[in-house]
């Protein structure tokens, strides 16, 4: 699962993604743009209506969704991340297209764990977050308190080969002492919390091993 992400917040977190991680996705948002899970996660943001916007992306890495977000007509994003790694590049690929202005970036903040940490935004996502959170219910809950008008996140389902791939996953890592962890959560109940806080799903693709759930606020 190369693209998944976060271990169990915040030990283990910059030693997985480190320094050499993030210089790659850099080097491949630069060369090839979204990849295309997250092309789908910013067309269901687009479809709700980034023109005027503000997103909070929680776990986003080096900002590459929130690039092209503000690229479409976004006013602001903020990202909360853990490990520091992805700061230098993020940074980077702000001050390349001119958008430093218009980002925060919040490190160190587990928002399920500090939800008061930011301010709510108009849309939240999630990318490559949750299927590496052990408490889905408490990070999906804390993205839907701070989204006025929508929350997209996207997991790779919990059939038979990602299971045994996470348990596979998880199993080396207990041997070489590294605390990432990789969980499968049931895709129905991921999006039952955000049911039980007042959205309703309107948005379901799949681009290879990711599924996009996008849900409006009812």
């Amino acid at each position: 699962m190369d693209e998944c992400c976060a271990p169990r917040p915040p030990d283990g977190y910059d030693r997985e993604f480190d320094d050499r991680f993030a210089r790659r996705l850099a080097r491949d948002y630069r060369r090839d743009g979204l990849t295309p899970s997250a092309q789908l996660v910013l067309e269901f943001a687009d479809s709700v209506g980034l023109t005027g916007a503000s997103v909070l992306e929680i776990g986003g890495g080096i900002g590459d969704i929130q690039l092209e977000a503000l690229k479409r007509g976004a006013v602001h994003t903020t990202n909360v991340e853990l490990s520091s790694a992805y700061e230098p590049e993020a940074i980077r690929l702000l001050d390349e297209a001119g958008l430093r202005g218009r980002a925060t970036r919040v490190l160190g903040v587990d928002l399920a764990g500090t939800p008061d940490a930011v301010h709510p935004a108009d849309i939240v996502v999630l990318h490559r977050v949750v299927c590496c959170y052990p408490d889905y219910r408490r990070l999906l809950g804390a993205a839907a308190q701070h989204g006025r008008r929508a929350v997209v996140f996207s997991h790779p389902g919990n059939g038979l080969w990602t299971r045994v791939a996470a348990r596979s996953i998880n199993a080396l890592y207990t041997l070489t002492g590294n605390p990432y962890r990789s969980f499968a959560h049931d895709p129905r109940a991921m999006e039952a919390v955000l049911t039980g806080q007042g959205f309703a799903p309107r948005y379901r693709e799949r681009s290879g091993l990711w599924h996009i759930v996008g849900a409006v606020r009812a």
